[in-house]
């Protein structure tokens, strides 16, 4: 298993902490890419949408894999209340009969296992993921076994407020891309990647404004929903 230490060399990134934030990447985008001047008019400005960090935050994101919103929440807040205080020592010691009580899968308790582990042999560090950039706080997080990239992705935009996290694995995101810019089909997430590159190192501030964009023309909200292989 890799190793990723606070005393890593990280590179400068950008942080969605605040409306500002999310103003500067949308004018930083619309300069970048003029096409993106027209979503931004269809769509509307996007909700700053932050969720916890830390370990409760990738906890809960990883629930939600390939789960509706619905039943993820039903599942976390069982599994908070069950572990209080919840920290990566109860859930590495918690009994498989209990999690499984709370609605978890035998797949996401060797995950939220594994998790647990890494964070208390400093195998992972979450706090460094918050001072490295997005494609390097993202090798770091799938380096662990049972975080995909869809999961490293959302946790990184939402939770650390990473501005250039681009989950290019998310249904909805590939489709607003195919609506917006009239392509034939539905980009693959590989082609997902090179698309985005000019966006950077505001990629995340993209995503958020191609869901908006998605919710105004499909006229419903973009749940997201990963890739069947990248969870």
């Amino acid at each position: 298993m890799f190793r990723y230490l606070s005393f890593m060399t990280h590179r400068m990134t950008h942080r969605l902490a605040s409306e500002t934030d999310l103003d500067r990447g949308l004018a930083h985008l619309v300069k970048a890419d003029p096409r993106l001047a027209q979503v931004l008019a269809v769509a509307g400005r996007p909700p700053l949408r932050r969720r916890p960090a830390g370990f409760p935050g990738l906890v809960a994101t990883m629930i939600g894999q390939q789960l509706s919103t619905a039943s993820a929440n039903a599942i976390w807040s069982r599994l908070a209340a069950a572990y209080d205080p919840f920290a990566p020592e109860a859930l590495r010691r918690a009994r498989i009969a209990r999690l499984k009580q709370v609605g978890l899968s035998e797949g996401k308790i060797r995950a939220l296992k594994l998790l647990a582990t890494a964070l208390a042999t400093g195998a992972l560090d979450l706090d460094a993921l918050a001072t490295m950039d997005a494609d390097e706080a993202h090798r770091a997080l799938v380096g662990l076994h049972g975080i995909g990239p869809w999961t490293a992705d959302s946790y990184l935009l939402f939770c650390l407020g990473h501005a250039d996290a681009w989950p290019a694995g998310d249904l909805a995101l590939r489709e607003a891309l195919r609506l917006a810019f009239a392509l034939a089909e539905r980009p693959s997430v590989k082609a997902m990647v090179p698309l985005a590159e000019p966006w950077r190192p505001w990629r995340g501030v993209a995503a958020l404004l191609l869901w908006s964009y998605y919710r105004a023309v499909k006229r419903r909200d973009p749940t997201l929903i990963q890739s069947p292989t990248h969870a």
